[in-house]
């Protein structure tokens, strides 16, 4: 590799999508443990924006410790450049994807070149292209962790009990909040390939994107309240979180469970008059488990749908369409 510089798209102070500047800096070199990626795309995720903006909504003890300038990013696609020592499984040419050191936002992902742990990469399947494989790390991990296989035992920040994905299969009813988002596209589809029959709430013109997908039900959270128009659901996945999140309890069965996304609030009165139960997790890394899903995209099983793509030096531009929100499936930045 010749190259000495590269573009990347750092972070000088806080604020909203205008402080995102593209700088000419060093291409990094890989650590013992790490190989060096030349970017094709990159996936953009909410905590992009949550570091953009400084993360006030984030409790401050969960905060990580961030220091300018920073590189944003965590979900990339590329070819592997250069490999460090005590790496197996990577060679200089292959096509990797992966999300890189989540959750301590250092994962450097908006540039030509990022350095990643090789353990947080798997292989991509070769008739993915780059834009689908970036827009499928982070997104599928948090559907995968909530609703097939945890991954890892790390304490959970959230909550007191450790989240442990539910069996799902035929009989079972999953019901999707933010269904066409990037997280909400996927679990739809986790859901079904695991045999359960999936609701799907988001708003209308979604509807024909979300039955493509497999959905069985689909409401229409602009005319209809979900909480009024299903019941007897045995896991509700949240993508949403927030205020609103408490109506969704009321769409469970007695033993049901309402995996939660994003932070959200459930009066513990109402959890126990219903007889169900809310948990969550925080999504980290693991090369293990993209392999999995990406056996699943190569089959077909999963598919990731994208909103949008911009080139890297038109992060701003790709920030300010995530803030104008109803996205189908992923926003992804193009780095070659």
């Amino acid at each position: 590799m010749s190259a000495k510089t590269m573009k990347a798209i750092r972070l000088h102070e806080f604020g909203g999508p205008e402080v995102l500047r593209c700088d000419e800096v060093p291409v990094p070199r890989p650590q013992p443990g790490e190989v060096l990626v030349r970017v094709h795309a990159v996936g953009l995720n909410p905590p992009d924006w949550y570091l953009r903006d400084g993360m006030p909504g984030i409790p401050p003890e969960l905060r990580p410790p961030v220091r300018l300038p920073v590189v944003p990013g965590s979900d990339v696609s590329g070819v592997v450049a250069a490999v460090g020592a005590d790496v197996a499984g990577f060679s200089v040419g292959d096509e990797v994807f992966g999300m890189l050191r989540f959750p301590s936002f250092d994962g450097r992902a908006y540039a030509e070149y990022v350095t990643a742990p090789a353990a947080d990469l798997a292989h991509k399947p070769a008739g993915v292209d780059h834009v689908h494989a970036a827009g499928a790390a982070m997104s599928g991990l948090t559907a995968w962790q909530h609703l097939v296989e945890l991954g890892h035992d790390h304490p959970n920040p959230l909550q007191e009990e450790q989240h442990r994905p539910r069996p799902l299969g035929p009989g079972t009813t999953v019901l999707v909040n933010g269904a066409a988002g990037g997280v909400g596209h996927l679990g739809l589809q986790l859901a079904k390939w695991k045999g359960a029959r999936v609701v799907a709430v988001a708003s209308g013109p979604h509807e024909r994107f979300l039955r493509e997908l497999g959905a069985d039900e689909f409401v229409d959270y602009t005319r209809t309240a979900p909480e009024e128009a299903v019941r007897d659901v045995d896991l509700v996945l949240d993508t949403v979180g927030g205020p609103g999140s408490g109506r969704f309890l009321r769409t469970l069965k007695r033993g049901g469970a309402l995996y939660y996304v994003f932070f959200a609030a459930y009066a513990p009165a109402e959890v126990a008059r219903l007889g169900v139960t809310t948990s969550g997790t925080q999504v980290r890394s693991n090369g293990r488990q993209l392999e999995e899903l990406g056996r699943l995209l190569d089959t077909g099983a999963l598919r990731v749908a994208v909103d949008s793509t911009f080139p890297l030096a038109e992060a701003r531009e790709a920030h300010e369409r995530a803030a104008r929100g109803h996205l189908r499936g992923k926003i992804v930045l193009t780095a070659a």
